[in-house]
């Protein structure tokens, strides 16, 4: 590699040239080894004779379970890997790749070696038996690793089930053709994740084919959607001044003066044009970590006043993405933080690292950081943990929080302390998180952990923790959401509120919890009586409705047009459907100002040929309506009242024909 492409296409010379080639430590292991292939090495025979183990096929018999055996003895590697990292499947970027990746595998198993229950779950003891010697993180979380892969499977082998009946349906549409168009192969792929290679495999099976043409085409389709909602477009960056690294004095200060700015250049996303500035120091914390960028402004030395409205970190510098680009960008700027807003961030911020130590305290040390976001009005914290959290434990981890914020603990904190000092003194660091020669250890009282982030000066500086919610995320991983100080104020205010309201509606009860239970029990006590005097009325109802019945050319025709409980007539009519013989009910009345129709028949009738769902939709024209039922009972209801003279001339023409 020689040359950088700029945004025109012009190539410019690298300052330092390299040469890739390609030898990873599975090439190198083959080569070392004799070997033809990477999975003939050692790094891959003890999973693949466990793979041969568990489907009872030999390895070297047949091409397509060959291919199969090393697409699941590799990705095993990836997912277990990522997992550990921290990295769940999801339906999003990264872990949507995950995702991905474990479903092919599963879809292998399943198509070539007879996986019809999970399986890669019960590789990941292989993979530790292989590999954690020198990767102790996938021994110490293998529990959580076979449990989100086997959830994962679980999930999928139930797609692979809906996806073949969803298949059998399309093949009934297709009969004719006996081809699948590529728009319901696509839906299968897109909306079902039913992969287009087994769609194809089962349609060959029964004799179809895919318009593989067609599903190209849908697929591209989706393609250019998402590029275009993701697509990127940089300039290139215009230096004003060489600098190798920027220094970040944001640990210290959120306002710096007579700072240069060093280049800047142009981005559009999204159909929206953005500026990025970096400058030579910056107070700018930029969004990594979990912890959103810093905003703000810069202020030059004219006096031009530009926001900063966020502040991101790519190849190594701290991008101030601004509203514009200055006037005059060799003038010297002023930097200035939003320094109430990056308060609350680092209240929160040391709050999660409280939180965690709260958790391992009450619940366990299994449990570990699996992802955290931290922002200015809330944070969230997920950690590995196999079961819901009681509503004691909740409370146990609020108040444990709280006395750890009520005790002051000061800022200890070591910027340039090697991963060997970091570890003496006790520092928590995530896997899969990239630190370099030296790390910065943040320490509050008993919490010790490696982090780069910006934090309290000291724990009583965050005033009040609250916990707005805890769930489940993905398999043995749970999720806490949490908010301090002022935005912990307003939930708690807010929940006073709802309960003065409450307790007024109770005249201020002492004991409401109480008040409440007697006025829910009251009411079951209520409603069961009600229930009665509802039967009762009725029966009463429907005794009454059989004395006024009237022959009319042979039927026993009862006609109703006058407004009636439409809930206890259905009830009444339904018992005599039941009951009577020979017996019509034609009701055509008025219900809290809408239309309705009701008409019924006795078996007998039903058995005669009187169908009272078709009768009653006829009818419903009449009052711009609609509805429907069984043969013997049926309702219709509509927007015109003056229509139901006609409607229920129509119920008793049906009745009496």
């Amino acid at each position: 590699m020689q040359y950088n492409r700029k945004a025109n296409g012009e190539l410019e010379l690298l300052p330092n040239k390299n040469v890739d080639t390609g030898m990873g430590f599975e090439r190198l292991c083959m080569a070392l080894q004799g070997k033809k292939s990477n999975y003939d090495t050692d790094v891959f025979t003890g999973m693949i004779a466990k793979i041969e183990e568990l489907s009872g096929h030999k390895y070297g018999t047949t091409s397509e379970e060959d291919i199969a055996m090393r697409v699941i003895a590799d990705h095993i590697r990836a997912i277990s890997f990522s997992i550990a990292d921290g990295q769940l499947p999801s339906n999003v970027k990264a872990g949507y790749v995950i995702r991905r990746i474990l479903r092919r595998a599963v879809r292998y198993g399943y198509t070539f070696l007879g996986f019809n229950e999970p399986f890669l779950c019960r590789l990941v003891g292989q993979l530790v038996d292989d590999m954690g010697e020198f990767y102790p993180e996938i021994v110490k979380q293998q529990t959580l690793i076979e449990r989100v892969i086997k959830e994962e499977e679980m999930a999928f082998l139930r797609t692979l089930d809906r996806g073949i009946r969803l298949m059998d349906n399309i093949m009934a549409k297709s009969a004719e053709t006996k081809v699948i168009s590529g728009e319901d192969a696509f839906v299968l792929y897109d909306t079902f994740g039913f992969p287009i290679d087994l769609s194809e495999l089962i349609a060959s099976e029964k004799g179809y084919t895919i318009d593989l043409e067609g599903f190209q085409v849908e697929l591209q389709k989706q393609k250019d959607r998402a590029r275009n909602a993701t697509a990127i477009e940089s300039g290139d960056w215009v230096e004003f001044a060489h600098c190798d690294s920027i220094e970040f004095l944001g640990y210290d200060c959120t306002d710096l003066e007579g700072v240069q700015l060093t280049r800047h250049r142009t981005v559009k996303a999204k159909n929206k044009t953005m500026y990025q500035l970096v400058f030579e120091r910056t107070p700018f914390y930029a969004e990594m970590g979990g912890q959103v960028g810093d905003t703000g402004y810069i202020l030059s030395e004219s006096g031009e006043k530009i926001s900063i409205i966020n502040t991101i970190k790519e190849n190594n510098l701290t991008i101030h993405v601004a509203e514009r680009i200055p006037a005059d960008c060799t003038e010297s700027f002023s930097l200035h933080v939003d320094s109430e807003r990056r308060l609350q961030i680092e209240n929160n911020h040391t709050a999660t690292h409280l939180l965690h130590q709260a958790l391992r305290e009450i619940l366990g040390t299994h449990v570990e950081q699996k992802g955290s976001y931290v922002c200015d009005q809330y944070f969230r914290f997920d950690f590995s943990h196999f079961e819901k959290l009681t509503e004691e434990q909740i409370d146990l981890v609020e108040k444990r929080v709280n006395a750890l914020i009520r005790a002051n603990y000061p800022l200890d904190e070591n910027r340039n302390a090697t991963m060997e000092e970091a570890q003496e003194m006790g520092a928590m660091a995530l896997f899969g998180e990239k630190y370099g020669d030296k790390v910065r250890v943040v320490k509050f009282g008993g919490s010790c952990e490696l982090c780069g982030g910006t934090h309290a000066a000291a724990t009583g500086q965050i005033g009040f923790f609250k916990i707005t919610s805890e769930s489940a995320i993905a398999a043995g991983v749970r999720r806490i959401e949490a908010t301090t100080g002022v935005h912990a104020e307003m939930i708690v205010d807010s929940m006073e509120t709802s309960l003065r309201i409450a307790k007024a509606f109770f005249n201020n009860a002492p004991d409401l919890a109480a008040a409440i239970k007697k006025m829910v029990d009251e009411n079951e006590a209520y409603r069961k009586q009600m229930e009665e005097i509802i039967k009762e009325k009725t029966v009463t109802l429907k005794n009454s409705l059989k004395e006024i019945a009237k022959e009319v050319n042979g039927v026993n025709l009862v006609t109703i047009d006058y407004s009636v409980d439409p809930a206890m007539l259905k009830n009444a009519a339904f018992m005599l459907q039941k009951e009577a013989q020979n017996l019509a009910i034609a009701a055509a009345f008025e219900a809290a100002g809408k239309p309705q129709l009701l008409l019924m028949y006795s078996d007998d009738l039903v058995k005669a040929g009187h169908n009272a769902g078709a009768d009653v939709r006829e009818a419903a024209k009449c009052i711009m309506g609609g509805g429907g039922g069984q043969p013997g009972l049926a309702t219709a209801g509509g927007k015109n009242t003056d229509g139901l003279k006609d409607a229920l001339a129509k119920l008793i023409e049906s009745a009496t024909r």
